[in-house]
């Protein structure tokens, strides 16, 4: 995979930046063996989802007054997560920003979210110039949306980047954006996204343009 014409780097955010996906598996798992007892295992078929997918696939109908509960319950869960980087993403970044490259945050996460992050990692703001939430997206991966607005936010063609993802949605909004796509194995296995990604990778370690 040649990055060497590389102007900027899109990361999706929990799972490529943060290593949160085990806490977020924590916490689906509590709600799905609550609502959803009859399907053991769903909080690992709903990773990578945004919480609209969710809510309309899982908690509709019936369930449709819990998602006010539900939201409630994360919203404040939230507020206790620890935020640690995927192993070698800081070294990483800084390779980035040493070599030109513009970085980006593209995230499904709301503003509220990121708050919270921003309180936990003051540093966290300075690593990219820009941040995109779900707050500035009209379609949600895996539609390409976030990363075109993304590219047109840093000023570069979709050729001119790369987007970094460990989601299925986001791997195929990344894919559907045109741009070329690396695979963090971080929440699902790497042959499962092999055949989404240029590139398939554990972590930021010994990685490079």
């Amino acid at each position: 995979m040649n990055l060497s014409n590389i102007k900027a780097a899109l990361f999706d955010l929990d799972g490529v930046v943060f290593d949160t996906e085990p806490q977020y598996t924590v916490f689906w798992g509590e709600q799905c063996r609550e609502f959803h007892p009859e399907t053991p295992g769903l909080e690992h078929q709903i990773k990578g989802q945004t919480l609209v997918q969710i809510f309309d696939k899982h908690f509709s109908g019936e369930l449709q007054p819990m998602q006010k509960v539900i939201t409630d319950r994360l919203n404040e869960f939230e507020k206790h997560m620890t935020f640690d980087y995927i192993d070698g993403f800081i070294d990483f970044i800084g390779h980035l920003r040493l070599n030109g490259v513009k970085t980006a945050v593209v995230t499904s996460s709301n503003r509220v979210k990121m708050e919270q992050v921003y309180q936990c990692r003051p540093e966290f703001k300075d690593m990219f110039d820009a941040i995109l939430t779900s707050e500035d997206f009209e379609r949600s991966k895996p539609d390409p949306d976030c990363y075109e607005k993304a590219a047109l936010r840093l000023g570069a063609e979709r050729t001119e980047c790369v987007v970094f993802e460990d989601s299925f949605n986001g791997l195929r909004s990344g894919r559907a954006a045109g741009m070329r796509v690396v695979g963090l194995a971080t929440t699902n296995s790497p042959e499962s996204i092999a055949s989404f990604a240029d590139i398939v990778i554990d972590n930021y370690k010994g990685f490079s343009l």
